[in-house]
């Protein structure tokens, strides 16, 4: 007997490509893929500066990255009827520890609108992740 799966996505070239879903909902609980900082378009919102290798020269744009991944989970959440007020877990992967605890904070009681979100939340950091100029991608798991 098979899961029933309520599957949304944003349209984004990469969900056919990597072939996944952005959002998926069983029962009462909603499972978004890493959010990263992407526009309706597709297009990289504050991407890191790159050298030749595609290695990233600073992080200085953490926080807009960040702001964005979690306007792209408020967008997912809204397809069902959700809003980050339903987000029980969250996971921030990020490329520099120190540039992510500068601006983590602010961000995250600013898009949670709390000063001390109810929310789990983990912080790892990683060398790379999907797109040469991404710094940051969140996970999200919330209940409704």
């Amino acid at each position: 007997m098979g899961l029933d799966k309520d599957v949304k996505g944003m349209g984004m070239p990469w969900e056919d490509e990597y072939g996944y879903a952005q959002a998926v909902k069983v029962g009462d609980t909603i499972y978004l893929s890493g959010q990263l900082s992407h526009d309706a378009q597709g297009n990289m919102v504050g991407p890191a500066p790159l050298d030749a290798g595609n290695r990233i020269l600073d992080h200085s744009n953490m926080q807009v990255q960040m702001r964005q991944s979690y306007e792209n989970a408020k967008t997912l959440l809204g397809r069902y009827g959700a809003t980050l007020d339903n987000v029980v877990e969250e996971v921030l992967y990020v490329t520099d520890m120190d540039a992510a605890f500068a601006v983590a904070g602010p961000v995250r009681k600013a898009m949670y609108g709390s000063q001390r979100p109810a929310v789990a939340s983990t912080v790892l950091v990683t060398p790379r992740l999907a797109l040469p100029a991404q710094l940051v991608e969140i996970r999200f798991v919330a209940k409704v």
